[in-house]
């Protein structure tokens, strides 16, 4: 009746967030904000 899933698939998939994010995006702005204030000090 029941049966067990012996098989398993297991997959892996490598993301870049530099691909993922366009380059004129909000979250680019602030990134690059943030490290330049960081900088300064």
């Amino acid at each position: 009746m029941f049966r067990t899933h012996t098989e398993r698939q297991n997959s892996y998939e490598l993301v870049c967030i530099e691909e993922l994010v366009p380059q004129d995006h909000l979250l680019r702005f602030i990134d690059k904000y943030i490290f330049t204030k960081r900088e300064k000090k």
